[in-house]
C-alpha cells in the first residue's frame, strides 16, 4: 500500500470509531474501506481486521462513557461475556452461510428502526417514569446480547445502533445511556470474533493495530460529543447513520 492508501483507511478509521461510539455503525465505514485498498483480502481477514480496530475503538469509548455514567457492571459484565460467547459462534459460521441473504433482512429491520424512532419523537430522549424491575433488565440484557452479539460475529452492520433502540425501547433508557450500556456490550462481541478470528490465522495485525490508534481517537471525540450534547444529538446521529446504512447496504447488494 502507498501513502495515500495509508491516509485513506487512518481517516476511514477514525471516522468509524466516531460514528461507532455515538450510535455505532463503523463497520460500514472501514469494511468497505479495507476492500478498496486492500481487494486482496478475504472476507474472513477483512472482518478480522477490523474487529481488531473496533474492539480498541469500543475499549475507548466504554472508558469514556463509564467516567460519567454509572453502569450496573453486576449486569452488564455476564452480558458482555454472553456476547462474546455469541459474536464467537456467529465469527465460526461466517463461511458457512451465504450473507447475501441476510442483507436484504437487515436493510428490512434498519429502515424499519428509522420509521420506528421517527414516528416516536420521545423515545431514548425522555427517561421512563417507572424503572424497569431487575428482572426484566437482567432479560433484555442478556436476549440482547445473546442475539445481537451472534449477528455482531457473523455479519456486523449496525449492531450498535440494534443495541441501542432494544435499550431504549424495552428498558425505557435515555440514548445516552442506551450508548453507554451498548458498548459494554458491543465490546464483549467484539473481543469474541477477534478471539475467533485470531485463533484462526485471519488477523492482519500490523494494519489493524495502526488503525486501531485513529479508531480509538474518532471513539473518543464520539463518546465525548454524546455525553456533552445529549441525547437529541445521538437521535439525530442514529437515524442519519441509518438511512446511510440502509443506502450503503443497498447499494452493495443491488448496485
Amino acid at each position: 500500500m502507498d501513502i495515500a492508501d495509508w491516509g485513506l483507511l487512518m481517516t476511514a478509521a477514525t471516522a468509524a470509531g466516531w460514528v461507532d461510539a455515538v450510535v455505532g455503525g463503523g463497520g460500514l465505514i472501514l469494511l468497505p474501506a479495507l476492500f478498496l485498498v486492500a481487494p486482496q483480502l478475504t472476507p474472513q481477514a477483512a472482518l478480522a481486521t477490523n474487529k481488531l480496530t473496533a474492539f480498541t475503538g469500543t475499549s475507548a469509548a466504554v472508558y469514556t462513557f463509564s467516567r460519567r455514567i454509572p453502569m450496573e457492571w453486576r449486569q452488564m459484565a455476564p452480558a458482555a461475556a454472553l456476547a462474546a460467547v455469541t459474536s464467537a459462534c456467529g465469527a465460526a459460521a461466517v463461511s458457512l452461510i451465504d450473507k447475501k441473504y441476510f442483507v436484504p433482512i437487515v436493510m428490512v429491520v434498519l429502515v424499519a428502526v428509522a420509521v420506528f424512532v421517527t414516528m416516536r419523537p420521545t423515545l431514548g430522549t425522555t427517561i421512563a417514569t417507572h424503572r424497569p424491575t431487575q428482572r426484566k433488565t437482567v432479560l433484555v440484557l442478556l436476549l440482547s446480547a445473546g442475539l445481537i452479539g451472534l449477528y455482531d460475529g457473523l455479519l456486523g452492520p449496525g449492531t450498535g445502533t440494534f443495541l441501542i433502540i432494544s435499550f431504549a425501547t424495552f428498558l425505557g433508557t435515555e440514548f445516552v445511556r442506551s450508548a453507554a450500556m451498548a458498548k459494554v456490550i458491543n465490546l464483549g462481541s467484539n473481543f469474541g470474533a477477534l478471539a475467533y478470528f485470531a485463533v484462526t490465522g485471519h488477523v492482519w495485525w500490523s494494519l489493524g493495530l495502526a488503525m486501531a490508534v485513529c479508531n480509538v481517537l474518532g471513539a473518543v471525540i464520539g463518546s465525548r460529543m454524546a455525553l456533552s450534547k445529549g441525547s437529541g444529538f445521538v437521535r439525530i446521529t442514529l437515524l442519519v447513520v441509518v438511512i446511510a446504512m440502509v443506502i450503503r447496504l443497498g447499494w452493495q447488494q443491488f448496485g
